[in-house]
């Protein structure tokens, strides 16, 4: 008689992530930096005549008090302006660590996200990402911003350098902004963009998506910083990383869609999408992570349901056991 061994279960979302990321202070141009992770969310800072100004901070004041270390190895000025790209709770979360900030800038459509879903959105990715909310209990509460743009707002740097907020439609949220500076050339994409890590729809408006890329590439970025990976340098590399994105998402509706055509359920729909993606995407970090809350949510937008779900942390462990369970 030959033992059998029972398949190890799948730990919940991020949960068995457990190495720890050291991000590193990256110059883009001058005056302008990333703090990059090997694909943690990435963040940055461009400093100003008589400012700093963040895109994005970190997910608990804790982290963030690190990056501002990183910042002020490189100047003593005041941070006082944050620019959120979107609300998720892992990049926003570490606002309050900046004491002498006096504006926090996001889109109208990040205000509507926060006021509607805010609260459920945080206590969802405690639950998912443990290892990222470290010193939780700091946070004061959600990050609000304080001025809030429809479609585009300028902020002047001083010599003449300007820092575009441009907010050029739905994809990855409802609000997502990209950070552009156009004389040099820096995009800070947010999560619109991904540089070979999973990318993560279940919040997104799939269909859109692709076209908010194509706004993206006519920029035409010679540097960009994507949501998560490494930051990419020179033209060619940056429409490479939008187009890989843009794939990703179409083969993703393409399985699902599939599987909504042959009448199988959702856990029909992921087995499918999971074998048409894995050959191709499957080694890229947080695509084990990622894959159940966008196929969910690509089978609710192609079945009728435009706006996404909020998620709770009961809904994603309910998921996470029709799915995997």
């Amino acid at each position: 008689m030959t033992a059998t061994t029972a398949p190890a279960p799948i730990s919940f979302a991020s949960a068995s992530d457990t190495r720890e990321q050291k991000p590193r202070l990256t110059l883009l141009a001058p005056d302008v930096y990333g703090y990059i992770s090997d694909f943690d969310p990435n963040c940055g800072f461009v400093v100003a005549e008589d400012q700093v100004v963040l895109i994005d901070t970190r997910p608990t004041p804790r982290m963030a008090r690190d990056f501002l270390a990183a910042i002020r190895s490189v100047t003593d000025k005041p941070v006082r302006t944050i620019v959120l790209t979107h609300y998720h709770a892992v990049r926003v979360m570490g606002a309050s660590a900046f004491d002498e900030v006096q504006a926090i800038i996001a889109s109208q459509g990040t205000l509507d996200w926060i006021r509607t879903r805010g609260q459920a959105d945080f206590d969802s990715e405690v639950g998912r990402f443990p290892r990222l909310f470290e010193g939780v209990e700091e946070i004061p509460g959600l990050t609000r911003p304080t001025v809030s743009f429809d479609s585009r707002m300028s902020l002047w740097l001083g010599g003449g350098r300007e820092l575009q907020l441009l907010a050029l439609g739905r994809g990855h949220s409802s609000g997502d902004t990209v950070a552009w500076l156009p004389e040099a050339g820096v995009c800070f994409s947010g999560d619109v963009v991904e540089n070979r890590c999973g990318v993560y729809a279940g919040d997104a408006y799939i269909r859109d998506w692709a076209a908010t890329l194509d706004a993206v590439a006519a920029l035409r970025p010679r540097t960009l910083v994507p949501g998560r990976g490494a930051v990419l340098q020179g033209e060619a590399a940056c429409a490479e990383a939008i187009r890989l994105t843009q794939d990703f998402l179409a083969t993703l509706l393409g399985a699902v869609q599939a599987g909504i055509d042959a009448g199988e359920s959702l856990k029909g729909c992921f087995a499918r999408a999971e074998a048409a993606m894995v050959p191709r995407f499957g080694d890229w970090p947080v695509f084990r992570h990622v894959l159940p809350f966008d196929v969910s949510r690509a089978y609710d937008e192609l079945t009728g349901t435009e706006h996404p779900a909020v998620w709770t942390a009961e809904r994603d462990r309910a998921l996470w056991q029709v799915l995997h369970g």
